[in-house]
């Protein structure tokens, strides 16, 4: 029994062996492929530097007629191939088997490490093939790529010179320079011929980049150098004399002008423009069009602030003109209050707060009409703009809006006794006016005869009005009594004025009522007795029975014609 463990145990120990062993068998055949597959790889990619385009792009040197510079060139590439051929690509091959024999001992740590400075050999060879393959393809090809460039460059130069000659006038001053650059560039073109004959490729890639260069430079004169003269020569010296003119006759008008530093600036813009015409004659453009486009908004912007100046003159004036009213508006008032204080404290109650307060902003008044003269002196120097003159106008006016609020504010205080007075004596004028207007209608119209009740009104309306004057004119007033005999006088003229319209309007339909029917008199019965009746009512002067007996008349000739004699009348009137 123990036999046959033993026996079982050993088969399965020599099983696991063999297990072991064919596995390992196993990633070792794969590994092997790897390593074997990889240095192939290597080895086709050595064959391919091997067979290089070098050696048929190099021929093509050997074909062209080198002078010295480019035979040493060649000598220089031949021997690079060389190295190249019998040097770094044999390298190669002693690498590969190198690693080719430590896989076939299967030393893989080794191969792994041969196959890595392998790969990077290849790699620098590789890259000084592909170098030396782009410094002899840049001559072998110089010839048909620079004559494709040059064959470019001659249409652009054409072109340019076309445009040139088609609009030379433009160009005035610097024409004939212009001219001798293009005669430059074409020395040039056949500089470049002369190379190309002479098979100078090594010079001949920058005598096509300087062509270019000059044609750049020469496609930007042709396209700014007018702008530039037109600018320079007529935009910019007319828009000079223009702030000029203006200027000078600002001066002389008193503007403070000098914080604009025209006289300077002219200076400079024309030195900078003198400089620009200048560089111009040896056609170097850097910055110029901006540098005259600069001045030329700098000149519009200050015909802008000239302008400007002159609306802040008229503002300036009218601020002062609102200043110095409102100024002596209140200085007068408080003259009149300071002359009237006593009285006006006996009368109206006025507390000794108040008073200091009054007095309080009449010295802050003084001051401010000091700091007002200081401003004027300002004004009279030619110091400072009129927009900031203005400013400090505005900003005097409202400190003294201020004191005048404060001033009413006390004026408030004193009553409404004070207002009643100031209101009877505005009502007093309506009323006197209102009397003259209805004084006015009367002469306007030439009546016959004016009724008594008129000057019977027209007595008790002047008499009103003489009792509000004598009640205005006592000390104290007595302001209850003071609003009666506004508010009689007021009635008592509204009444005349009212009575005198209705007089005038009726007279003026009366005769025209009459006038009216005198076309009937000589055709209608008892028409002529009426008229006639009506007419001695109106020379009596009782119109509105002359009115009554005319239209009644007319009415039975033709009916409604009160109605139309009202829009006659509406008509004329």
């Amino acid at each position: 029994m123990t036999g046959q463990v033993i026996l079982i145990v050993g088969l399965l120990f020599m099983a696991a062996v063999v297990t072991v062993v064919v596995v390992l068998n196993i990633i070792q055949s794969k590994k092997l492929k790897k390593y074997k597959k990889r240095l192939d790889e290597l080895e086709i990619e050595k064959n391919i530097l091997d067979s290089s385009p070098v050696i048929p792009e190099l021929s093509k040197v050997e074909n062209i007629s080198r002078n010295e510079k480019l035979e040493a060139m060649y000598d220089n590439w031949s021997k690079r191939l060389n190295d190249i051929r019998t040097e770094q690509v044999p390298k190669i091959t002693d690498m590969l088997l190198e690693a080719d024999h430590s896989l076939s001992k299967m030393d893989y740590k080794s191969t792994l490490y041969k196959m890595a400075k392998l790969e990077m050999e290849i790699y620098k060879v590789r890259t000084n093939s592909e170098f030396l393959l782009n410094e002899i393809k840049e001559i072998t090809g110089s010839e048909e790529r620079n004559r494709g460039i040059v064959t470019s460059l001659k249409a652009t130069y054409r072109k340019l010179y076309e445009k040139f000659n088609n609009s030379r006038s433009e160009y005035q001053g610097v024409a004939d320079i212009i001219e001798l650059q293009f005669k430059s560039i074409a020395n040039r073109f056949e500089t470049f011929e002369n190379m190309m004959e002479q098979n100078e490729y090594t010079e001949v890639s920058d005598v096509v980049k300087n062509i270019d260069d000059v044609l750049k430079h020469m496609n930007n004169v042709i396209e700014e150098m007018p702008n530039i003269l037109l600018l320079a020569n007529q935009v910019l010296p007319k828009k000079i004399e223009e702030v000029e003119e203006e200027y000078q006759i600002m001066k002389e008008k008193g503007y403070p002008l000098d914080y604009l530093n025209i006289d300077y600036n002219i200076g400079e813009a024309k030195q900078k423009i003198n400089d620009i015409l200048e560089k111009s004659k040896q056609l170097n453009l850097t910055d110029s069009l901006l540098e005259l486009k600069v001045l030329v908004d700098y000149f519009d912007g200050l015909l802008t602030d000239l302008d400007k100046e002159k609306i802040g003159k008229r503002r300036y004036e009218e601020s002062n003109k609102v200043f110095r009213q409102k100024y002596e508006k209140m200085s007068t008032l408080l003259r009149q209050i300071f002359k009237q204080i006593d009285e006006i404290r006996r009368l109206y109650n006025l507390s000794e707060k108040d008073i200091d307060e009054l007095y309080t902003v009449g010295d802050e008044l003084k001051q401010l009409y000091e700091d007002y003269k200081i401003l004027i002196d300002h004004t009279g120097n030619n110091t400072f703009a009129f927009s900031k003159l203005t400013k400090e106008v505005d900003q005097l006016t409202l400190k003294l809006s201020k004191l005048d609020e404060r001033v009413d504010v006390i004026l408030d205080s004193i009553g409404s006794m004070k207002e009643d007075e100031v209101r009877a004596r505005q009502q007093l004028e309506e009323v006197k006016t209102i009397l003259k207007e209805s004084r006015a209608k009367i002469r306007e119209y030439d009546l016959p005869v004016i009724p008594n009740n008129y000057y019977i009104e027209l007595k008790d309306a002047r008499a009103a009005i003489k009792e509000i004057i004598k009640e205005l004119n006592k000390k104290p007033i007595t302001i209850d009594i003071l609003n009666t005999r506004v508010d009689t006088a007021r009635d008592l003229v509204l009444k005349l004025y009212n009575t005198t319209r209705e007089m005038l309007k009726t007279a003026m339909f009366a005769e025209m009522a009459i006038v009216y029917g005198n076309r009937y008199r000589s055709s209608v019965e008892d028409l002529d007795k009426y008229l006639t009746y009506a007419e001695k009512l109106f020379h009596q002067g009782d119109y509105q029975k002359s009115l009554e007996v005319s239209i009644n008349s007319l009415n039975r000739i033709e009916f409604g014609i009160y109605d139309k004699l009202l829009k006659l009348y509406a008509k004329e009137n």
